[in-house]
């Protein structure tokens, strides 16, 4: 039988460039030490820890009052202490949650929570927490924390939207953006606009594809597995991933012979990517394992509407 409960989901971003930065062992050491001090202040607060995810720790709250104290105590000792390290060496923390019945399966939990919380926390920005409207229902503001709405969230495999809060944990930014929460449920359970606010449209040969921003994460690949295939040996089985990162459509290249990219109407020289990333605007066009010089070379044309 499940338990009413709120699910928190941290993770710490920027952890890639660190290893890459540090070497295996000395990052692993690094994440290792900040995500024991997470599940230890969560502990504190009165969480039960769940599992650990590598760079990001999941954790039950049976009270939502503490699980809003938890995260924004987190978000404030953590902020200081990486205020003075090297901006290749940052690794700010993303923090989803969600309230909802969750059914724990031994060392695991399962249940439309732990679907929420994980996809705020992948979708919310660095040094944010993004709380689900149900999580907050009976939390109050205080000590400089206030709650400003986001507006309707699609979530992947969720019927409806969510309606979605930025906790703003910071104390000198205290403001009044708390709305009436009742009101807004309502009109979210009906309203099919997500606030995010983006679509990213591929079309190859005559295939045509759209994505919401909810559903992104999407892979680019020559096999049936990935979300949008372009079938062409110079692509690789899974050559390039979409992600949805604070508020931008980004491409990430995981291919052997790398992605360029151009943009209608830039000036500029196309871009390269080999094991790189970028934010793609607008519209244009993705070569995939040769560059544009080669008229046979599979082009993915994009709009990010």
């Amino acid at each position: 039988m499940g338990v009413q409960a709120t699910v928190v989901f941290t993770d710490l971003h920027g952890s890639t460039a660190v290893f890459e930065s540090l070497g295996n062992a000395r990052a692993t050491g690094v994440v290792t030490e900040i995500t024991t001090w997470i599940a230890e202040q969560c502990e504190s607060h009165g969480g039960r820890v769940v599992k650990m995810l590598g760079d990001g720790v999941l954790v039950v709250f049976l009270d939502a009052r503490n699980a809003v104290a938890a995260v924004v105590e987190m978000q404030r000792i953590h902020s200081k202490r990486t205020t003075g390290a090297a901006s290749g060496l940052q690794m700010p923390m993303r923090i989803g949650m969600a309230s909802g019945e969750v059914e724990m399966v031994g060392d695991d939990c399962y249940g439309d929570a732990v679907n929420v919380a994980s996809r705020l926390c992948d979708l919310c920005g660095p040094n944010q927490i993004w709380a689900s409207a149900a999580s907050l229902n009976f939390v109050e503001e205080a000590s400089g924390v206030t709650f400003r709405t986001l507006g309707p969230i699609g979530i992947r495999g969720r019927a409806e939207p969510c309606s979605v809060y930025q906790i703003e944990w910071r104390q000198e930014e205290v403001s009044d953006f708390l709305t009436m929460q009742g009101q807004l449920d309502a009109v979210y359970a009906t309203n099919e606009v997500d606030a995010l606010g983006r679509e990213i449209e591929l079309k190859w040969l005559d295939k045509t594809q759209r994505f919401k921003s909810f559903e992104l994460p999407v892979n680019i690949g020559r096999v049936r597995t990935v979300e949008f295939v372009v079938d062409d040996p110079r692509v690789s089985r899974t050559h390039a991933r979409l992600e949805w990162r604070n508020g931008s459509v980004m491409i990430v290249d995981m291919s052997s012979y790398g992605s360029w990219v151009r943009f209608v109407g830039a000036k500029g020289a196309d871009v390269l990517l080999r094991r790189q990333e970028c934010v793609l605007h607008g519209k244009g066009m993705l070569a995939l394992g040769g560059s544009f010089s080669d008229p046979s070379v599979p082009t993915v044309q994009f709009s990010v509407l």
